[in-house]
């Protein structure tokens, strides 16, 4: 159960307080959940706070793991299981997140990429630059609000 907020005087009374509140909470207020989809053939700049899913990195993560492996099958499997071992917690998150990245882009219902997503609801397709995608959204927010 979150905390209980602190009471605080109705604002209308105190229009500086307002106003300097409003100034230095705004950027949070204005905070977006910004999720990009892509892979590494569509490359996207991404400022930092935003979430990214590569949708190759699964793959990415198990060329490593067979990279170089001998024909023989049970060399190669003691080899893997070997590379999985040093790899430890670190290459286990690594797994982790790259099949959740995935799931998310599914569920999000991802379909083109690079796709930038704005609180689960908004989507732009095929743009590369995350400031450009986000500034059409809020173009898009404030002439539907």
């Amino acid at each position: 159960m979150p905390a209980p907020l602190p009471y605080l005087p109705p604002l209308r009374k105190y229009p500086l307080a307002t106003a300097l509140c409003a100034a230095l909470l705004g950027p949070l207020a204005q905070a977006d959940d910004i999720v990009v989809v892509t892979d590494s053939q569509h490359p996207v700049h991404v400022p930092s706070g935003v979430r990214l899913i590569e949708l190759d990195q699964p793959a990415r993560i198990k060329a490593e793991l067979s990279a170089h492996l001998p024909a023989d099958p049970a060399r190669s499997a003691a080899l893997v299981q070997r590379r999985l071992g040093d790899g430890g917690i670190e290459l286990q998150q690594r797994i982790g997140s790259a099949y959740q990245g995935v799931v998310d882009a599914w569920s999000l219902g991802v379909t083109t990429i690079p796709a930038v997503i704005v609180n689960r609801r908004y989507v732009v397709y095929g743009e590369p630059d995350v400031a450009a995608a986000v500034a059409l959204i809020e173009a898009h927010r404030r002439a539907q609000p």
